[in-house]
């Protein structure tokens, strides 16, 4: 298996067991069933690469309707978190010059994500770790469809935040470590 095959197999472990598994996306089960989740590795190192694979990604969705979401996952860049936020704040500039802030939204996980305000070993963390450094780039129609569709989407954080503190910090980082494992 190719490094960038295994990244891919490490990220769809993580959706499923995590993600889906524990119910932090209400949405990605059917994204994930319906295999319309493309996985983009970047290898780049350094901001403009990122970005122009951003930008390349923007692209593709815009040609291929049956792609409905798209993980950006960075393999050998933006591994220390605050890189990763000076990115994400690149990458929603880029959104908005591209003229994609009504077309796109960029969720973020990363596997030191921590929440501003909250301590780094805080279970909480883990509804946005991830395997790798990664992007989620969201079609903004689907996300407002599948918003609808929920009977109240302000209450998923806080069951989220509920969840993860009540398996705490050690099994979670087990699940992590597992598709790390693999």
């Amino acid at each position: 298996m190719t490094q960038q095959n295994q990244i891919i197999e490490e990220t769809r472990c993580w959706l499923s067991s995590i993600i889906i598994g524990l119910n932090f996306c209400p949405f990605a089960k059917r994204e994930f069933t319906h295999n319309t989740i493309r996985y983009s590795v970047s290898s780049d190192k350094d901001l403009e690469s990122n970005l122009h694979n951003l930008a390349e990604e923007f692209q593709y969705l815009d040609k291929h309707s049956d792609t409905e979401t798209t993980l950006l996952i960075f393999s050998h860049s933006v591994i220390d978190f605050d890189d990763f936020l000076e990115l994400i704040d690149y990458a929603n500039q880029l959104l908005n010059d591209l003229g994609y802030d009504s077309v796109y939204q960029i969720a973020h996980f990363h596997p030191l994500y921590c929440f501003d305000g909250v301590e780094l070993d805080d279970a909480s963390n883990y509804t946005n770790r991830s395997p790798y450094p990664t992007l989620h780039l969201i079609r903004e129609q689907s996300m407002q469809r599948a918003i609808e569709s929920h009977p109240d989407t302000t209450k998923i954080p806080d069951t989220n935040i509920k969840l993860s503190r009540e398996l705490g910090t050690e099994h979670l980082q087990s699940l992590l470590d597992a598709c790390k494992n693999k």
